[in-house]
């Protein structure tokens, strides 16, 4: 399947914003994530960052629009002297406490049939459209952070993005891919969803399992059964999708509000997350990971951070 995501703020004004998640993890339990970004605030300021989580700590870089070059092919953008691209990335980052150099290879992406958002890709004006450009893919290469060499050779790497003008008020996210025994992944989100009249509760969700996609989502029927910062429960047709939170190390990130990242989340790179998924009164599959990435958040979208 041929990728589509690619840099769309090109000719924008704000607010808005532009991101992408590359989470990377090894076999050994090591995970780093790389959200490079693009945001225009309501007074047309034009900005770019990168944020680098770790297993236990996170870094936050700004940068001068002129950092940022990017291609009309599917993503592939370049800030300052480190590129991301579908083919991998290739950092050269030396500030702020943070030195992290090195190259990753990706293997072939495992994209899904269909774009997440179905119809709701169509609706002018959505506070925030979600993107999943790669379900799980190879990792060779290794990098050095901060004095430590961190060899991602046969890992598994995750890719998604999200773009508009604020993160939902409210809304779960959890992402896990694994390989043994046999491959297999999911993403689900939850979010309220304003609209110029009222709102909704929005659910997009992709289970991968035995070489099939699963999904689950608003435009499909999709019943929310129940969500909370310890986890949620989807229900469509005979399917039941039930996530739960057992144990998080949450850190500190920026998310966009009205284009200007100003607003405080925690996720839980490495969180572990027990998984079961139902057709009827038959369990589908049972999957327990400590390298699951789960996000919770609720808030008035206040600023809070200087």
């Amino acid at each position: 399947m041929i990728i589509t995501h690619f840099f769309r703020g090109t000719n924008r004004t704000g607010p808005y914003f532009e991101g992408w998640y590359l989470k990377h993890q090894n076999r050994q339990g090591q995970i780093l994530a790389l959200i490079p970004a693009f945001h225009i605030d309501g007074r047309g300021r034009r900005t770019v960052s990168l944020q680098v989580i770790s297993n236990g700590e996170a870094w936050w870089l700004e940068y001068p629009e002129a950092q940022l070059r990017f291609s009309r092919q599917p993503f592939q953008i370049q800030i300052g002297p480190s590129s991301f691209s579908s083919q991998g990335v290739t950092l050269h980052i030396e500030q702020d406490g943070l030195s992290l150099h090195g190259t990753l290879r990706y293997g072939p992406f495992a994209a899904l049939p269909s774009d997440i958002m179905g119809p709701f890709r169509f609706f002018a004006g959505m506070q925030c459209s979600h993107g999943v450009i790669s379900m799980g893919h190879s990792l060779e290469g290794t990098l050095d952070l901060n004095g430590e060499q961190i060899d991602f050779s046969n890992g598994i790497g995750y890719m998604e993005t999200d773009r508009g003008r604020s993160f939902p008020s409210r809304y779960l996210w959890t992402q896990c891919v694994w390989d043994r025994p046999e491959r297999g992944g999911l993403m689900l989100a939850i979010a309220t969803i304003p609209l110029p009249v009222g709102g909704f509760t929005g659910c997009i969700c992709s289970v991968f399992y035995r070489g099939r996609e699963y999904r689950l989502a608003a435009y499909r029927g999709v019943k929310i059964e129940a969500w909370s910062s310890s986890g949620a429960v989807i229900r469509q047709g005979k399917y039941r999708l039930e996530a739960e939170l057992l144990n998080e190390r949450r850190q500190a990130l920026r998310a966009p509000v009205e284009g200007r990242m100003e607003r405080t989340v925690h996720e839980s790179l490495c969180a572990e997350v027990r998984y079961r998924f139902w057709y009827g009164k038959d369990l589908l599959f049972q999957h327990t990971d400590g390298n699951a990435s789960f996000e919770y958040s609720s808030t008035d979208c206040s600023p809070n951070i200087p």
